[in-house]
């Protein structure tokens, strides 16, 4: 059963119930295709639980949420239902380095060492922030010593990176650090600024950009969040960024991610918790040069976060890319996606934003088919 109703303006809202999926929204005038596309998804089973923003000219004229937010469905995914991005959370870690740097606690070009004493040894001395950044820095995944650890051992974690040598010269090769970014921030963080990643995002960038996103979710937060579920139950297996996610156990275990310890820990270049309007809204005014990301960062920041860093073959990816300073651009976008099928992108040649999440974990191709509707090529979002 499907109930669309207009209101002045030429929104349309949609109530949708197939098979008791639950699907409700909005779309303007000259959207409805992709809410063609959404609706199909739903209708097809390809989706379980998902919610859709777009944003255009300072306002929100696509919101459409999707299925459920748990697997017993008993909870119908809302505008503010809250889900896991995996690697679309880097975004947000890279700001809250740009933050100690504006404010004179690091650079982007000294040595890390400078700071982290306890880092600076076995080939990593020179090892800059901006490596680190542009996922240079040679340790795209944990070392073999860390197998033991525990999924929320910090200390234990962040010390076998310090006592790691590099896979690689830092700044010769490339390989996004899937599961280590956040790790490494943080310890820059601590030595550098006397602060944690999860303390300079939420109490500075949080704030400053007014995002309705966490790394640790309050208590009052935690009945929002949704369950993440495989499409198929070999889908970790299947990933081509596996053997990089693989230490410590856990990271793609749902037991371990869908738990309150992990919602409420710090697990940075994963485990943001957040809505598609809140990323949506946020790429809607990233390159905004009176927008807040620009007020966050300063302008010289605020350029070097957007800038091509660096474009050669990515193994984690496994395809030839181009990182700024915490995204992927090409000519059509700058983006940000992660395992699992979320993507969230400004696009350059159409200027509109757009945020597909999903607790459903699959490939990229529902977003893939949004992005297309929208006039969009996601090609490399994330890691598959």
């Amino acid at each position: 059963m499907s109930e669309i109703s207009e209101t002045p303006g030429g929104t349309e809202h949609v109530t949708h119930d197939v098979n008791e999926t639950h699907l409700e929204g909005f779309v303007t005038d000259g959207y409805e295709a992709v809410r063609e596309v959404f609706q199909r998804l739903v209708d097809d089973g390809l989706e379980t639980g998902a919610s859709l923003s777009v944003w255009r000219d300072g306002r929100e004229v696509v919101r459409l949420n999707a299925g459920w937010a748990d697997a017993a469905r008993s909870r119908p995914w809302r505008g503010d239902t809250l889900v896991m991005p995996y690697s679309l959370s880097k975004a947000f870690v890279t700001l809250a380095a740009l933050v100690a740097v504006r404010e004179g606690a690091l650079t982007l070009d000294e040595p890390i060492a400078t700071y982290w004493k306890e880092y600076g040894s076995r080939g990593k001395e020179h090892t800059t922030l901006r490596q680190v950044l542009t996922h240079r820095a040679g340790q795209p995944r944990f070392p073999a010593e860390a197998a033991g650890l525990d999924l929320l051992d910090e200390t234990g974690l962040r010390d076998s990176l310090t006592r790691a040598a590099p896979e690689y010269v830092p700044g010769t090769s490339l390989g996004e650090h899937a599961l280590t970014y956040g790790h490494l921030v943080d310890g820059i963080l601590r030595a550098a600024a006397g602060t944690t990643l999860g303390a300079m995002f939420n109490d500075v960038v949080r704030p400053a950009l007014d995002l309705d996103a966490f790394f640790g979710v309050p208590e009052d937060a935690l009945n929002r969040v949704a369950d993440l579920e495989y499409a198929n139950p070999d889908w970790p297996q299947q990933l081509h960024a596996a053997s990089w996610l693989r230490i410590p156990d856990g990271a793609l275990d749902t037991a371990r991610t869908n738990s309150r310890a992990f919602r409420q820990s710090v697990f940075g270049a994963v485990n943001l918790h957040t809505t598609a309007t809140a990323m949506a809204q946020f790429f809607s005014r990233l390159t905004s040069e009176d927008g807040p990301v620009r007020r966050l960062l300063g302008p010289q920041l605020h350029t070097e976060l957007l800038t091509s860093q660096v474009t050669d073959y990515d193994e984690v990816f496994g395809t030839r890319i181009t990182w700024t300073l915490g995204f992927v651009r090409d000519k059509g976008k700058i983006a940000k996606g992660g395992i699992g099928g979320s993507a969230a992108w400004w696009s350059l040649r159409h200027r509109h934003a757009c945020a597909y999440l999903t607790r459903r974990l699959d490939d990229h191709s529902r977003a893939a088919q949004i992005a297309a509707a929208l006039g969009d090529d996601l090609t490399v979002v994330g890691e598959d």
